[in-house]
């Protein structure tokens, strides 16, 4: 028996083989299916069953183009309705995977159809539970995503949801693995451990939601607390992982369509694509194409793409690091952006190369900051999400997450000059970005964030380290 944890940090998500006799399973694996092939080309294996947990919301599954390429089936749980071939198991259903057996518990709450696999070995051991976004390592899923699909409020999702946890995972060994989809960093829960593994054990001594003495309305109202407004692009990847979609194959090869300089312009100015600049945001801020948004590859990309792109469908002409260009366009493809209609051929030194106009981002140090803070009422905006900027921050800034900076763009002063901020720069540039492309000049960004500001005497309020900060 072979259990392989494939993590996927930009995405804060798990998916897994096992192998046993010459025959495997994958459980909700990733767009690409090229590392699965791989693996089981070289353990000599057959992949048999794709075990869906959910329809997922966050990325795109590589389910319907594994299954053609393998004539693996896959299996969704009770009420799961999908537009292709697909097993609808039976709550209790078992499944043969060489010696081992994998049973299905239909455990609804996080979705109306989420469902855990329970992997016994050959002696009938309960060994390992794939939990989905039913349980995670600290936390369980979010039950806010499938309100309206399934027409039930998140108060009686989180209920459903308390119930399948007493009644289906709760009751396992102690010692049952714990393996669930998502990890830190992912907008399937809001308390999510660092740890990708656990055990049931475990997780009864230290998840809150798992408490043995939790009541149903304590449950209910724990879980729902403190929800941030779910990314737009979540019920259009939920359509892609329910309807289908394009071959990865024909995403990647619209994709890499190299451009010239002069190609690029006229591609930008005529379609309504977005120009995307993945490099970093140090190298970003000394010179890019005017309009174009940084989010970079260096750090959770897809996740904030999704956040800040809300149409999967938008045409997107990609900036990237010269080498990283595939990176860029399959990374988007797991979140289900596949309109990439090209790339700038050799980056963007090929455009100052042709002398084509550029734009610089105003970045200041952070002892500068420290110099201005308080000058002539500076106005100071802190882009980092409404838990950190609760737990510590820069005395008397504004909070204006740039999860939502979209939806909130009117309250940036156009007036008055401002300073904006993040943690560690990532975040403020892609905000600094979005801003020029939207017209303002009037500001300055520090470099390094709050990380960099605390190294010098700009007053800050003191930290509280509460669980409504961390969850947030």
């Amino acid at each position: 028996m072979k259990i392989e944890q494939i993590y996927t940090g930009c995405l804060a998500q798990g998916a897994y083989y096992i192998t046993s006799k010459g025959e495997a399973a994958i459980v909700d694996p990733l767009r690409e299916i090229k590392p699965y092939l791989e693996r089981a080309n070289k353990d000599n294996v057959k992949i048999k069953y794709i075990f869906e947990t959910h329809f997922h919301a966050d990325f795109v599954s590589g389910h319907v183009d594994l299954a053609k390429a393998t004539g693996a089936k896959i299996i969704y749980g009770p009420t799961a309705q999908p537009s292709f071939d697909a097993i609808i198991a039976k709550d209790g259903e078992e499944f043969k995977v060489g010696d081992l057996t994998i049973k299905v518990l239909h455990t609804p709450g996080h979705t109306m159809e989420s469902t855990c696999f329970l992997l016994r070995d050959d002696k009938g051991n309960d060994k390992a539970l794939f939990t989905g976004d039913t349980l995670f390592i600290g936390d369980v899923g979010r039950p806010d995503l499938a309100q309206k699909a399934a027409s039930m409020t998140q108060e009686q999702l989180a209920a459903t949801l308390f119930h399948s946890l007493r009644d289906k995972v709760m009751t396992l060994a102690d010692e049952v693995l714990v393996y669930p989809a998502h990890g830190a960093g992912s907008a399937c829960g809001k308390n999510m451990s660092k740890e990708t593994v656990s055990t049931i054990g475990e997780q009864k001594k230290t998840n809150y939601a798992l408490r043995a003495d939790m009541t149903e309305d304590e449950f209910v109202k724990e879980v729902t607390e403190g929800l941030l407004p779910p990314p737009k692009y979540f019920p259009m990847n939920v359509a892609m992982n329910k309807l289908g979609y394009e071959s990865i194959d024909t995403v990647m090869e619209r994709g890499l369509r190299a451009m010239t300089a002069d190609e690029f312009e006229a591609a930008a100015n005529e379609t309504d694509a977005v120009m995307l600049d993945s490099r970093h945001d140090s190298v970003f801020s000394k010179g890019f194409i005017p309009n174009s948004i940084n989010i970079s590859l260096d750090g959770q990309f897809a996740p904030w793409v999704g956040a800040l792109i809300p149409d999967v469908k938008q045409q997107l002409l990609i900036v990237a690091e010269p080498g990283r260009e595939e990176e860029t366009v399959m990374r988007l493809a797991r979140v289900g952006y596949d309109n990439v209609i090209g790339y700038l051929k050799g980056g963007f030194a090929s455009w100052e190369k042709d002398g084509k106009e550029i734009d610089t981002i105003n970045r200041m140090t952070p002892a500068d900051f420290e110099k201005e803070y308080g000058k002539n009422d500076t106005i100071v905006i802190d882009v980092r999400k409404p838990g950190e900027y609760n737990a510590e921050h820069v005395d008397g800034a504004l909070n204006i997450s740039l999860d939502y900076i979209n939806e909130n763009l009117a309250e940036f002063p156009k007036d008055k000059d401002f300073i904006i901020h993040c943690a560690g720069g990532y975040r403020s540039m892609t905000a600094a970005s979005i801003l020029k492309s939207r017209g303002w000049e009037n500001f300055r960004e520090v470099e390094g964030g709050y990380d960099a500001i605390k190294t010098t005497n700009v007053p800050r309020t003191d930290f509280a380290c509460s669980s409504k900060a961390s969850k947030a």
